[in-house]
């Protein structure tokens, strides 16, 4: 009997040994990592496997045949993150590897804050290029992150109105519906406005509603720098909500901020009334940079009327001498408010310019310059031939803390992505630490958020709102856009002073299933794809 039962015991080793299927296979496999899959659900530990573009497995540990086998132990694994407002397009035609970006886990950059990549010109048109065009041009020029843009309304307007600051006529406001049905159609994500800059603001609310919905019937969204982010707030707020009801349309807030410390108690009024909306059924949303500083032109203290019919005629105007009384008269007015000591002036376009005047704030230089703060604006605006970068100290850090933690509310950098660090020039830090700072600062060290919400709020949550249906998140048939970093070290390292410093700690980034940062360092890879909206058409 002890003979048979031994022989027994034998065949069914065997018949088990071989009934056991062989792993299954694939291009990577990441194992022992915690998995964060975009939700905002707790996260668990397991294995994410990738073959081709797509994620094939998410789930409990199980053994996979593997050419790349990453052990993620002590690691985070979680979708690529969003970029809800970049202006990347130029400096990733420049250098496509966007190591700023990347080495914050950042895999879609979304352009078109009033402004966007294509139509330029008009069909027929040597310089003509459609926006869909435009966007495959970057493509072509190899670059390591996705890429998305909405159509910017400042764009569309120019297109077919100019830079004067006048109303549309229905002729023009018809072709320009017709300029965002193309977009649209080409992979647009929605209308992007700009509405503190000229000509963007010249647009009134009856026009950026007639083009929203357009834009509504291909499911696109509206995504606005408001008209204010000052004493006016209020008021910008009530045209976004407006224009979202009357176009039925989603609509975001760029970059959510109450600017200049006389502003600063609207925040709360804007979140309560955000929510008032939302609950009543309008998808309202936003979107913020994790800084108390912004960045803008020295036009963020010129009015725009001085702007009209473009740069030169602009430059011209503040040459003579009745348009610049009025002008000196309004630019105190805004020092008033933001004092000359708080602008740092970062960004000339004339080499000279940029040696005596980069890094000083509008202050020093006015007292460089023997001049009054508002003639220095002036005159350095025409001798520089530019709008001069800056970067405007006007925001509270109070509010920072409270809008991180508002669940509506994403991320985005408002710069461009950058990889050449040898040369000469200098940004706001948010370049290279808005995003990695809500996974260190704010959530490790200040512990604002939970790990599982930062990541859905800058992975699945964005997604969700622009409409993808494939990325985002950690599941399986989604587009393979994957990072690998370690909680405990994540971070930014970027300063006002020193604001060219890559962040560390974001070990590992896939694009569409392609590694393009391994152990922090960029393999040469260069995989990115037009990430299109959902009204995108088939030629």
């Amino acid at each position: 009997m002890k003979y048979k039962h031994y022989l027994l015991t034998i065949a069914v080793f065997i018949f088990a040994f071989g009934c056991q299927k062989e792993a299954p296979s694939c291009d990577t496999v990441i194992q022992n990592g915690i998995i964060y899959n975009g939700t905002g659900e707790l996260p668990f530990k397991g294995t994410v496997a990738i073959k081709g573009d797509k994620i094939i497995y998410v789930g409990k540990h199980k053994e996979f045949k593997a050419t790349n086998v990453i052990d993620a132990k002590g690691k985070a694994i979680a979708p690529g993150f969003i970029n809800m407002l970049s202006w990347a397009y130029g400096t990733l035609m420049n250098d496509g590897r966007s190591l700023s970006d990347l080495k914050q886990g950042v895999t879609l950059e979304v352009f078109g804050e009033g402004n966007s990549p294509g139509p330029e010109g008009k069909p027929g048109d040597e310089k003509y290029m459609s926006f869909g065009g435009a966007m495959d041009t970057l493509v072509k020029s190899k670059i390591s992150t996705n890429i998305a843009s909405f159509l910017g309304a400042e764009t569309v307007r120019i297109q077919h109105v100019g830079y004067a600051n006048r109303k549309a006529t229905n002729e023009e406001l018809l072709a320009m519906q017709a300029s965002v049905e193309k977009a649209m159609k080409e992979g647009a994500m929605g209308i992007g406005s700009s509405l503190i800059y000229a000509p963007g603001d010249y647009a009134d609310t009856d026009e950026l509603i007639a083009l929203n919905k357009i834009a509504s019937k291909f499911g696109g969204m509206y995504i606005s720098h408001m008209r204010s982010e000052g004493d006016k707030l209020l008021d910008a707020l009530d045209e976004l909500l407006l224009i979202a009801e009357k176009a039925k349309i989603p609509a975001e807030i760029y970059h959510l901020k109450a600017s200049r410390k006389a502003n600063w108690h609207l925040l709360d009024t804007v979140i309560t009334r955000v929510e008032k909306a939302r609950a009543k059924g309008l998808r309202i949303t936003a979107d913020m940079y994790t800084y108390n500083a912004s960045s803008t032109g020295l036009t963020g203290v010129i009015p725009t009327w001085v702007q009209e019919g473009g740069h030169k005629a602009w430059i011209e105007r503040m040459k003579q001498a009745e348009p610049r009384k009025r002008l000196l008269v309004d630019i105190r007015k805004e020092l008033a408010h933001q004092p000359p000591s708080g602008i740092l002036m970062v960004g000339f376009k004339n080499a000279e310019m940029a040696k005596k005047y980069r890094g000083k704030t509008v202050a020093e230089a006015a007292e460089m310059r023997n001049q009054s703060p508002a003639d220095a604006i002036i005159d350095m605006i025409i001798e520089d031939d530019s709008r001069i970068q800056c970067i405007y100290f006007s925001m509270s850090e109070e509010n920072i803390r409270k809008k991180i933690q508002i669940p509506w509310l994403s991320f985005c950098s408002d710069a461009g992505s950058y990889s050449d660090l040898s040369k000469d020039f200098r940004t706001h830090p948010r370049a290279f630490g808005s995003f990695i700072r809500v996974l260190g600062k704010f959530t490790r060290e200040e512990k604002l958020l939970s790990l599982e919400e930062a990541v859905r709020k800058l992975s699945g949550f964005p997604a969700t709102n622009l409409g993808l249906k494939d990325r985002g998140f950690l599941k399986e048939n989604y587009f393979a856009d994957v990072v690998i970093f370690d909680p405990e070290t994540v971070g930014d390292n970027a300063t006002f002073d020193e604001p060219l410093q890559f962040a560390n700690g974001m070990n590992d980034v896939f694009v569409n299933g392609v590694q393009v940062i391994s152990n922090e360092k960029h393999t040469g890879a260069f995989p990115g794809r037009f990430v299109k909206g959902p009204g995108y058409q088939e030629e």
